[in-house]
């Protein structure tokens, strides 16, 4: 017969002391390697490696698995070792002003070019200035003055003297030029003139009309005359301007020869600041008298100024190695950059010496890493990113702009070529999401690194688990642990997968275990952190949790939530289940009861027909209507109506683990035999009736042991739980639920198949059958079978009744 009681050292795998080879971590070096996840590690190595389009890297993984810390260390090695990229400026673009050019020079040279050219600026407001008022600039241009002058002068004195010598005056009036008639050398009043013969007035009149059309000519001449003089004028500031800063560009055409770009801009600033001499040093036309009394003589020039500065969005002069960037905030105008504004007299304004780069620009070249939570969060952050990786460019523009919301004009800088590799940082949904509602992520993140949650529990890996803990203390600047410590936080491991041959890499909660240890040794006064300490914080830690599990323990325990944890009864059982809250996860006893009657074959689920029930729950239902027809009811149709319910339940219930339970619970109101009240039981089952493994093993047995071991009574020497035997190899239990059964107060039984289960809790043999098929007498399937016969014999006597009616 198959032992279904556990022993003890079954409930709780110790990490043996001799199995350190040290006495404190001290001893121990720094971990050379990660621990526990070689897979990760290969497909990120492979990820940033690869240097084709798409093979961008999504790694995923459990909070506290440490994905976020290792794929920063490889990525800091890795860039480490590659190339420096290059600067990337923005500057004027003297054709079309709202569309900035890029300018692209070698790491270091776009900060010395903007150095460069801000000196050059501060230059040439000196040095303008003073050339075009040296006495030498004064002397020419006031010698195109004087020819203006000169030849406007002689012109109306020519035409004066044509006048007089027809006895015709030319007078200035306020409204303008006028001509008057004259009479022995003096103007002639208006009564004069009129007294004069018709004929000689006429005569006088056909003169005039003659001047004033020299006169409307000559004024025609006189805008010539005047652009004649600007267009001198102007060719001598470009001759004196070309002269200046002929020299000043020079000089930086030498410095950057080598650099065609640069060469390129240089002389389109040369030619721009030649036709634009006469800006130097004089306040901007059009600017209104109030600003120019607020700005001195600098500001006021700055707005034309600024066309030769140099906007250096990059600058990697100072870097070592490819950057890399980890944005927290991935908003959108974070990652693509943004054009900022600034208020003067009441306007925005705006120019290419306002454009601010984004993450996408300062990891160009490297790597970019990035919450792929927080992205997602953010409005439109995730699809800019996808846009910018397809298009391998990035466009620096509003959120309004790309989403063309906004009408208004604005700068247009010039789209910047995108070499990256990002690394998308999140959990193990959202990947598998994205994969499933996304096919760009598909194309664009080929990569994943897949953070495993646990590794097999070997001697190599306790030991390769005791140097993380060694290197932990020393970058923490905590206290070593010794060899009692160290077992105790390999024996936390386990449990925190629930499972015996397993550890947990999710290093982040056992990281924080050790500062809470650490902290309890030194209220302790203990040089190193021992077992105990280890053990109070987990303790402490379980306790901060613990007021929701105390409260459903006490209304149990006074009962007001009906469980029985002696006797015997009639289709009612102890069902156990987990309740998650958050991290935190504690087991809880439930009553489940059944009754049956005769029927048409259905086990009605109460927790479905309310809608309380999950669909795997209302699965494990269903499989116990199979199970019962396949045993017990091959000749004879199933004739019964059964319902289920958990009691006392208020809330939703899912998952199948209580069916083993359910099912017993059933085939006792079948029997009608009483079943232990002292016993409670997990696990699933199928239509054949073996016992299938359930979740929270660890959970539910501590749970229902705290129920026994807290009752009025006690624990009995006769309680227990029963578990599948496949999940044997879970079990992680506390200390004092193993010192329980090793005293022999608190049992455990593992089983394979409902009828061991049923043996367990009737006390009674379940049968099999026989030769001749039918079980044998006394046993519970016989009786089981008996029952349903019955109601198939009586169904069918009912059938015939009410048809012959």
């Amino acid at each position: 017969m198959v032992q279904l009681k556990l022993e003890p050292s079954d409930l709780f795998t110790p990490c043996p002391l001799d199995s350190l080879a040290f006495t404190s971590t001290e001893e121990l070096p720094d971990a050379e390697a990660i621990v526990g996840q070689e897979r990760a590690l290969e497909a990120i190595g492979f990820g940033l490696g690869i240097r084709s389009q798409g093979f961008n890297l999504y790694a995923l993984g459990p909070p506290g698995s440490g994905r976020h810390s290792i794929v920063q260390q490889l990525v800091r090695e890795r860039a480490a070792t590659e190339a420096v990229p290059a600067d990337y400026c923005y500057i004027f673009n003297f054709t079309a002003p709202n569309k900035p050019d890029v300018l692209t020079l070698p790491a270091g040279r776009g900060g010395e070019l903007a150095r460069d050219m801000a000196q050059l600026v501060d230059e040439l407001r000196s040095v303008v200035p003073e050339a075009l008022e040296s006495d030498e600039y004064r002397a020419r241009r006031q010698e195109f003055e004087e020819i203006f002058r000169e030849k406007q002068g002689g012109a109306f004195e020519e035409l004066q003297a044509n006048a007089e010598a027809q006895d015709v005056r030319l007078l200035r009036t306020p409204a303008g030029f006028a001509f008057a008639p004259m009479q022995q050398g003096e103007v002639i009043d208006p009564e004069a003139y009129n007294r004069l013969p018709e004929a000689e007035q006429k005569a006088i009149e056909e003169r005039v009309e003659k001047l004033q059309e020299q006169l409307d000519a000559l004024i025609q001449q006189m805008p010539r005359w005047r652009r004649e003089m600007q267009q001198q004028i102007r060719a001598l500031n470009r001759d004196v301007v070309m002269s200046v800063v002929g020299q000043l560009i020079g000089e930086l055409r030498l410095k950057y020869g080598e650099l065609e770009e640069v060469l390129e801009y240089l002389d389109l600033v040369q030619t721009d600041i030649v036709d634009h001499a006469d800006e130097f040093g004089h306040q901007e036309e059009g600017m209104p008298m109030l600003a120019g009394m607020l700005m001195g003589e600098k500001e006021q020039s700055a707005p034309f100024m600024n066309r030769y500065q140099v906007n250096v969005l990059i600058d990697n002069g100072a870097r070592e190695g490819a950057p890399v960037v980890v944005l927290d905030n991935p908003t959108f105008q974070n990652l693509v950059g943004t054009v900022e504004h600034q208020v003067q007299l009441g306007a925005l304004i705006t120019d290419f010496t306002m454009i601010r780069p984004g993450a996408l620009h300062e990891a160009n070249g490297g790597y970019l890493i990035l919450d792929a939570r927080k992205l997602l969060m953010q409005p439109y952050a995730y699809e800019g990113l996808m846009r910018m990786l397809r298009a391998r460019e990035v466009t620096i523009e509003s959120l309004g702009q790309a989403l063309s919301l906004m009408s208004t004009v604005s700068l247009e800088p010039e789209r910047i070529p995108l070499d990256i590799k990002v690394v998308l940082v999140g959990d193990r949904t959202l990947y598998y999401l994205l994969c499933q509602y996304d096919e760009d992520f598909n194309d664009l993140f080929k990569v994943a690194a897949d953070f495993d949650d646990q590794m097999d529990r070997i001697p190599d890996n306790t030991g390769r688990l005791a140097s993380y803990l060694a290197t932990f203390v020393r970058r923490e600047n905590l206290r070593h642990l010794d060899a009692g410590g160290v077992g105790r936080v390999i024996e936390y491991a386990s449990r925190m997968v629930s499972d015996a041959e397993k550890l947990s890499t999710r290093f982040g909660r056992i990281a924080d275990i050790l500062r809470e240890a650490d902290h309890r040794a030194l209220e302790a006064g203990n040089g190193t952190i021992g077992a105990g300490d280890v053990q109070g914080a987990i303790d402490a830690r379980e306790q901060r949790h613990a007021r929701i599990r105390e409260r459903l323990l006490e209304s149990t325990l006074r009962g007001t939530l009906l469980v029985s944890t002696e006797g015997s009864a009639v289709g009612q059982i102890n069902g156990l289940s987990v309740m998650q809250l958050g991290e935190h996860a504690f087991g809880h006893p439930a009553r489940i009861t059944a009754r049956v009657r005769m029927g048409r074959g259905e086990v009605v689920d109460i927790e479905r027909e309310v809608e309380l029930g999950g669909p795997l729950h209302s699965k494990g239902v269903m499989i116990l209507s199979g199970y019962l027809g396949g045993r017990y009811c091959q000749e004879n149709p199933l004739s019964l109506q059964a319902s289920l319910v958990f009691e006392q339940s208020y809330g939703g219930v899912d998952g199948d683990s209580a069916s083993a339970a359910e099912l017993i619970a059933l085939l006792s109101a079948l029997a009608g035999l009483p079943i232990r009240q002292s016993l409670a039981i997990t696990g699933s089952i199928n239509q054949l009736g073996q016992i299938q493994p359930i979740g929270g093993v660890n959970e539910k047995i501590e749970g229902f042991f705290d129920l026994c071991a807290n009752h009025e009574g006690g624990l009995t020497g006769d309680q227990g739980v029963v578990i599948p035997r496949a999940n044997v190899k879970h079990l992680c239990l506390r200390q004092d639920v193993v010192a329980a059964a090793e005293r022999g107060e608190f049992h455990l039984y593992a089983i394979e198949t409902a009828d061991e289960g049923l043996s367990l809790f009737t006390g009674l043999d379940a049968g099999s059958r026989d030769d001749t098929g039918a079980y044998p007498a006394g046993t519970v399937n016989q009786m089981i079978e008996t029952r349903l016969t019955a109601m198939a014999e009586a169904a069918e006597k009912r059938a015939r009744e009410l048809s012959g009616r």
